[in-house]
């Protein structure tokens, strides 16, 4: 992309939220345009400005329910058929980004068939935050710009949480790297939570690896859904002797009865990001924006930057 290439900035119906933040921290103007509803639940989208040759960057998470993706799909070809430069999808939460790989027999892929779809649709390049899995990077033939929400947390850690007696701890096995990495990098000690599971949202058994005993413990995840593994992670870490557990992650998919199970854990705090809407109340949730990361990070695409220099974790 030329740094002389005008860009323009448009949202989903439910990441305006977000893409209004971005937009006050570019100090550009949102943009306009029109999703019609019709009664049998279909829709359609239009631009109220021209936006050829323009460089769109569109904003929307694709979390449930598939209205999400279905607009940003629309929204894409919509651009494409509009003369746009480029079309470039901003999406904080790639939804279906857990379907990354064939675990048993006869399943899908899921989150190769949205980035087929994306691609289909007129993909040019895509930024998004934190996905479950690096490997879907992969998926696409188009370039990836993989953000990461460390850059807000780390600050966070520093200043909100005890540093000098906190001990990161992961809630299952396949969050040992990105745990790792916070660990080396704050140069402090880390425990494993080790879990089996009956099958999806239910956990049959739970184990610590680490001693815990008098300290405080950060829990890091990617994605909290029903809470269970983070809620349950929590009360054994406090059984254990820890002096307190909080939990930190990128996304709040929290679906029925996360924020009752948060609400009655042992959990102190529960830290997310703002990349899905968070819309019920909890005392025990503190919200972090990413607005400005991705703004920066759009800025930098716009200018031809590079982008790795805005994450120390990655």
């Amino acid at each position: 992309m030329s740094a002389y290439t005008p860009f323009a900035i448009f949202s989903g119906t439910n990441s305006r939220y977000l893409a209004e933040r971005i937009c006050k921290s570019l100090h550009c103007p949102l943009g306009q345009m029109n999703i019609e509803h019709f009664a049998d639940g279909e829709f359609s989208v239009s631009y109220e400005e021209s936006i050829r040759g323009k460089d769109v960057f569109l904003v929307q998470s694709t979390f449930p329910n598939s209205d999400n993706l279905m607009e940003l799909l629309l929204m894409m070809d919509a651009a494409k058929r509009a003369s746009a430069h480029s079309v470039i999808a901003v999406i904080p939460y790639f939804g279906w980004a857990r379907q990354d790989r064939k675990d048993k027999p006869r399943v899908s892929i899921g989150a190769k068939l949205i980035a087929d779809l994306l691609s289909v649709a007129g993909l040019d390049r895509l930024i998004t935050m934190d996905l479950h899995a690096d490997q879907i990077q992969g998926f696409f033939n188009v370039p990836v710009d993989h953000l990461y929400a460390s850059s807000v947390f780390l600050d966070y850690i520093r200043e909100k949480l005890p540093f000098d007696n906190l001990v990161m701890a992961t809630p299952d096995v396949g969050g040992t790297k990105r745990t790792s990495s916070y660990s080396k990098f704050l140069e402090i000690p880390m425990v494993i939570c080790y879990k089996t599971r009956l099958k999806a949202n239910q956990i049959s058994d739970m184990k610590i690896l680490g001693e815990v005993e008098g300290k405080d413990v950060l829990l890091i995840d990617d994605i909290v859904d029903t809470a269970g593994t983070i809620t349950r992670a929590a009360d054994l870490l406090k059984q254990h002797g820890a002096k307190s557990v909080r939990a930190m992650a990128s996304h709040a998919v929290m679906s029925d009865p996360a924020t009752e199970r948060i609400a009655n854990s042992c959990l102190e705090e529960m830290i997310f990001t703002d990349s899905i809407p968070y819309q019920k109340e909890c005392s025990k949730v503190t919200i972090l924006s990413v607005a400005d990361m991705f703004a920066e990070a759009i800025r930098r695409v716009c200018h031809d930057e590079s982008i790795s220099t805005l994450y120390a974790i990655r």
